[in-house]
């Protein structure tokens, strides 16, 4: 029987040393991931068409009511979505001055502005306390502020128009500043108590160290680094009380000192028969774009301060 002698190794025959060769394996291109690609196109593609329908069933109903405050009441009863033939802007300057939008205007502003000054102070000294400072009760408090998120404002009304009642504060702007400022501290408390135990502490134990004491620690170092989570919480809060309706008409019954949310359901309500829907759309657009530009304006720290966190 024949037999297949070994080949000598490379040192017998005179060769130099080196690898003995294996078989060959043949290199094949790796293929394309065609099915991740064509899953993530269309995703987006999914993704951005529920933003265009979500997009335009927010931006319609905006532009409706703005151009239909443009409009006379035949041309908003007869062609509800035509464009107006003129731009009536009698009905601006009628919803001003004589349903007394500018009076309902001036009162919000004033509650609105002290009551969101009032809140971001409180609320920014309270939850700077809560979140960097330990001490017996610390985690107590904090749940009371969190519990305070979850009750509900109609429960509190009758016992807080006592008590309004009691301290002279009824039917006045500050009894008024300072409802709304309860009813938003609950909430600031909780987003910024969160956003500080984010801020790093070796800036403020640096500006210990250099002699600074807590409170302008806090003023001059820690609440300018919180800018981003003071302007957003400042704005849910300004869209809270600017569109607040429960609590004044249970506290402020003064036709002199009413705010917007009562001077457009007073409007509403006031024609009766007459039917001055030109200057009703032409109150709600006055109430809406001050909503709007303030939106516009913070959009960037508002997405800035609700991403801080889990950036960090």
């Amino acid at each position: 029987m024949k037999t297949t002698d070994t080949p000598p190794p490379a040192e017998q025959r005179g060769g130099p040393a080196g690898p003995v060769p294996g078989p060959r394996v043949a290199k094949h291109d790796a293929a394309p991931e065609t099915g991740k690609d064509v899953t993530g196109s269309t995703l987006n593609v999914f993704s951005h068409g529920v933003l265009i329908i979500w997009a335009i069933l927010v931006v319609l109903p905006l532009l409706w009511a703005v151009m239909t405050s443009f409009k006379d009441d035949n041309s908003i009863l007869s062609s509800p979505w035509a464009l107006p033939d003129k731009l009536h802007f009698e009905n601006w300057s009628r919803a001003w001055s004589q349903a007394h939008m500018s009076d309902y205007f001036a009162n919000t502003l004033i509650v609105v502005g002290c009551s969101l000054v009032g809140t971001l102070v409180l609320g920014s000294m309270a939850a700077y306390v809560l979140a960097r400072f330990e001490f017996p009760g610390n985690r107590f408090i904090y749940f009371l502020f969190v519990a305070g998120m979850s009750f509900p404002i109609m429960l509190a009304l009758v016992p807080l128009f006592y008590v309004m009642n009691n301290m002279a504060l009824l039917n006045t702007l500050p009894g008024l500043i300072l409802a709304y400022i309860a009813y938003s501290l609950p909430f600031t408390v909780f987003f910024l108590t969160s956003f500080f135990r984010t801020l790093p502490t070796s800036i403020a134990e640096a500006a210990f160290v250099d002699g600074a004491s807590h409170t302008r620690t806090f003023f001059q170092i820690m609440l300018p680094m919180a800018k981003p989570g003071l302007i957003s919480v400042g704005i849910f809060n300004f869209l809270g009380q600017w569109n607040q309706y429960m609590l004044p008409t249970v506290l402020n019954t003064d036709p002199d000192k009413r705010v917007l949310a009562q001077g457009l359901v007073e409007l509403a309500t006031s024609q009766g028969y007459k039917g001055d829907w030109s200057g009703l759309f032409a109150g709600l657009v006055m109430a809406m774009l001050p909503v709007l530009a303030a939106y516009i304006i913070f959009q960037r720290q508002v997405v800035q301060g609700l991403t801080a966190g889990a950036l960090k």
